[in-house]
């Protein structure tokens, strides 16, 4: 994946619908771990398609949604993984923290489900 993903570009259009933009973002980002968890995507080329600041921002300011913040912020750290660890230990925490993305993820979409 060579381009980067604009979030506002892809959930502005949701807005009519409420909640929709967020279990939009939680779709999305599930696919993006799942191409990182079989290593169709490196963490790095993940940062620069989908994690990087125009997104967060987005996030942050429009979204404004913690789970979602929280999501973002661990997909930014998920390189820094790699620099600062050992690659065996590296690897199981950057499995731990796709575990942990998926799962807010999916609060994300339980709870946007409890309100349709």
């Amino acid at each position: 994946m060579s381009h980067r993903m604009s979030l506002q570009a892809l959930l502005t259009a949701s807005n009519e619908v409420p909640g929709q933009p967020l279990a939009l973002f939680a779709l999305l980002t599930l696919g993006m771990l799942e191409s990182l968890a079989h290593g169709l995507l490196s963490a790095t080329e993940a940062l620069r398609v989908f994690f990087h600041a125009e997104n967060c921002l987005f996030v942050r300011k429009h979204l404004r949604d913690k789970t979602a913040e929280a999501v973002m912020s661990h997909g930014v750290q998920l390189p820094d993984l790699f620099d600062a660890l050992p690659a065996a230990e590296a690897q199981r925490e950057f499995q731990r923290e796709l575990t942990t993305m998926r799962a807010l993820c999916l609060k994300l979409l339980e709870q946007k489900q409890l309100v349709a």
